[in-house]
């Protein structure tokens, strides 16, 4: 099974201890490992999928946490860099009722944004199936330009590049309209969730396969899209499907896959956190 790499931010996520109350009313927090690339990576290796991770964090006891929980995830940590310069990255969460969101980082900024493209090793991406990275970390910063050197090394491998963008606006009104706009350059595959309401693959041919969403009771959707993505990436790496295969996935293939990432997510959202939520194959099986 070739190489599954996550590149970008790892942080600590602050879980409150009650939902349905404003950031300011929260008195108390439960500590749980995170960060969307992180996150990708722990869910490819729960599954049993070969996962490595690129970051930095600092030289804290955060940082040490994290390292521990990918670990414990099966995670492949040898790419992970520590500097003394910057802390790791925090990030303080409300709970909403229906398991939603608020958020405020503490970051400005954080050692995974000071990883400078120096350090990678082109010899790391030998047998790279899949490259991974989000847009958390595409602000202006060394890692930036780090991202963009690990998209060139994989590329000369022929990688399959995913990026996730996690767009968080308004429905479009014109929303077949805007998927199709979004086949600029070289891609291939577009994969649109829109999480209890599922989740639609569409190829640059236009062909959109869908697959339903999972009505479940909602504790906490932190990491539910990561989920998502980090099991759709291990089914890639799995059947071993490379970038010359995506234009021509079976259909049945597709929507299964689909599926089953659409269940795995929705599993994750009954419990609290990312990582500690997520299932092992056995466990979704």
């Amino acid at each position: 099974m070739y190489k599954v790499i996550t590149i970008g931010e790892a942080l600590i996520d602050f879980i409150p201890n009650k939902k349905g109350c404003m950031l300011k009313d929260v008195i108390g927090f439960e500590r749980v490992a995170g960060g969307a690339p992180a996150n990708v990576a722990a869910s490819v290796a729960k599954l049993s999928g070969n996962a490595y991770f690129i970051s930095q964090l600092g030289e804290d006891a955060f940082g040490d946490h994290i390292i521990d929980v990918l670990r414990d995830a099966n995670v492949n940590t040898d790419y992970i860099m520590r500097t003394n310069k910057a802390n790791t990255g925090l990030a303080f969460v409300s709970l909403k009722e229906d398991g939603n969101r608020d958020f405020s980082f503490y970051r400005n900024p954080s050692a995974d944004l000071l990883l400078e493209d120096n350090m990678l090793e082109e010899n790391w991406f030998e047998n790279c199936g899949i490259l991974h990275f989000c847009s958390v970390d595409l602000v202006e910063s060394p890692m930036k330009y780090t991202q963009k050197k690990a998209i060139e090394y994989a590329s000369k491998n022929k990688s399959i590049i995913s990026f996730d963008p996690n767009v968080r606006l308004p429905l479009w009104k014109h929303e077949n309209d805007a998927l199709k706009s979004l086949f600029k350059g070289n891609v291939k595959v577009v994969i649109y969730t829109k999480g209890e309401d599922g989740a639609i693959f569409i190829t640059k041919n236009k062909e959109f396969i869908e697959s339903k969403g999972l009505r479940v009771n909602a504790v906490d959707t932190t990491g539910a899209g990561d989920s998502f993505i980090g099991s759709f990436l291990y089914q890639l790496s799995q059947k071993n499907i490379t970038i010359e295969d995506l234009d021509n996935l079976d259909y049945n293939l597709v929507k299964e896959m689909l599926d089953f990432s659409n269940r795995y997510a929705a599993d994750t959202t009954t419990k609290k956190g990312a990582i500690a939520a997520m299932c092992t194959i056995d466990e979704i099986k």
